[in-house]
């Protein structure tokens, strides 16, 4: 009810109104755009992926901006952030565009396939840098008053944008392969994601040029000081007890999420279909991932009612312990039944957990700390999910699933949330409570 009145409420506002729908619009062309690389990399009837493979996929998805993200955080502050949404988007467009063409006439050989990926990169680190401009740039189409609604609301809408975006591509793929070469199939993924890109940034264009800020644009900051605020948002945390097991907790968990990812997406694709039924993997794979956002997405109502019941800090070890639970049954029998419902689980408590922990940070940071360890967390955040993805292309069998590698994994889980438990035990356990109700 929260959300729904919140909502209702900046609906009034024209541009809130407008930068939620570049806020979904974008979103769902990275979904399509997503759901393209993974297939063409993937999906190919030609070729059995491995987990090196989805390591790769990640890798271009998740760490490019977490590595230069620092440094080219500085235009935000200094571009006028319409220009950002409009140019990134509609750059974003043309290698849409681009890549549909490559992946048209085959792409499996370099250079051209060196080509595809390069350009893929680019388009996925843009992303970030996209969304970092629209977080940035929230504050100047709403109320003051409201920033913590909004603020509540946005990373809902993303996730639903990004499943919407899912869906049509996972549709485009099941249908279209029937008719047409798979790749063909591709690229009209890759077109449609094009057209997404084109309609953000046409509705980019109706914000005028300063009207999202930066009010007044910083030219004081360098690189070099980009760096060093790095440096020192790391040495900062030694004194935040709470933050540093948070942060240290959401590591852990995203390393083994990298791996449950792997593992699911092999087995939907070796361990469940033939090499060649690559259109019944697809259907699978995007159960999967519709299933685990529809998890995402209500975790905004299940944490709260979770924190005011245990406290955060209880909460928290639960979500540990109840994520090895659903890992372990159903989600280690190996049936696709069982496999989706814990996907739900998995996604509610992953997602759940990140609310946490983003809570706790912002409790606890000092403000004129919050930029830079906001940094150092995003950098955990996905450098180990993508460790996860490199882990499992070590240890995981080419099939993917298997019962004694799902049931480590939850027991993996549960020797994370007791480490935790352990570590925070002499910890104020009502610290953890700063900035929820029950604190």
């Amino acid at each position: 009810m929260a959300f729904n009145e919140g909502l209702r409420r900046l609906w009034r506002l024209p541009r809130f109104r407008r930068i939620l729908g570049v806020r979904v619009s974008t979103q769902a062309a990275d979904g399509t755009l997503q759901v393209g690389l993974a297939s063409y990399v993937l999906l190919s009837p030609e070729q059995q992926p491995d987990a090196w493979s989805i390591a790769m996929v990640l890798a271009i998805t998740m760490l490019p901006f977490s590595i230069i993200g620092p440094f080219i955080s500085l235009l935000l502050d200094h571009w006028p952030r319409q220009r950002i949404l409009v140019g990134t988007d509609g750059l974003r467009c043309v290698i849409a565009l681009a890549v549909g063409v490559l992946v048209w006439g085959g792409a499996r050989q370099n250079p051209a396939h060196i080509l595809l990926l390069l350009l893929l990169l680019v388009a996925m680190s843009l992303n970030r840098f996209l969304l970092a401009a629209l977080t940035a740039g929230l504050e100047h189409t709403i109320d003051r008053r409201e920033y913590l609604t909004a603020s509540s609301i946005m990373p809902i809408i993303g996730p639903l944008g990004m499943m919407i975006g899912v869906v049509i591509a996972a549709a485009v793929r099941l249908l279209g392969g029937r008719w047409m070469p798979v790749h063909h199939a591709d690229t009209i993924i890759f077109c449609i994601s094009a057209v997404l890109f084109a309609f953000s940034a046409f509705l980019g264009t109706r914000f005028g040029r300063n009207e999202l800020g930066p009010t007044v644009p910083d030219t004081s900051r360098r690189a070099s000081q980009v760096l060093h605020g790095i440096l020192d948002g790391f040495r900062h945390l030694g004194s935040l007890p709470q933050v540093g097991a948070g942060l240290g907790l959401i590591g852990a968990q995203r390393l083994l999420f990298g791996v449950y990812s792997v593992a699911m997406m092999l087995g939907y694709r070796n361990y469940f279909h033939a090499k060649a039924d690559v259109n019944a993997a697809m259907g699978d794979m995007a159960a999967w991932g519709v299933v685990m956002g529809a998890g995402f997405v209500l975790s905004a109502a299940f944490m709260p009612r979770l924190v005011r019941g245990t406290g955060m800090r209880r909460a928290l070890i639960l979500l540990m312990a109840g994520t090895a639970i659903v890992q372990a049954f159903p989600g280690a029998l190996l049936n696709r039944w069982g496999l989706l419902i814990a996907s739900f689980f998995i996604g509610l408590f992953a997602q759940s957990l990140k609310a946490g922990v983003d809570t706790v940070c912002q409790a606890h940071i000092d403000d004129a700390y919050k930029g830079r360890v906001f940094i150092v967390y995003d950098m955990i955040y996905n450098a180990l999910y993508v460790g996860g993805a490199v882990l499992a292309a070590l240890v995981l069998p080419i099939q993917g699933v298997s019962h004694p590698g799902l049931l480590g994994l939850a027991v993996a889980y549960l020797l994370v949330g007791g480490l935790f438990a352990g570590v925070t035990s002499r910890q104020d356990a009502a610290a953890f409570d700063r900035g929820t109700v029950a604190g």
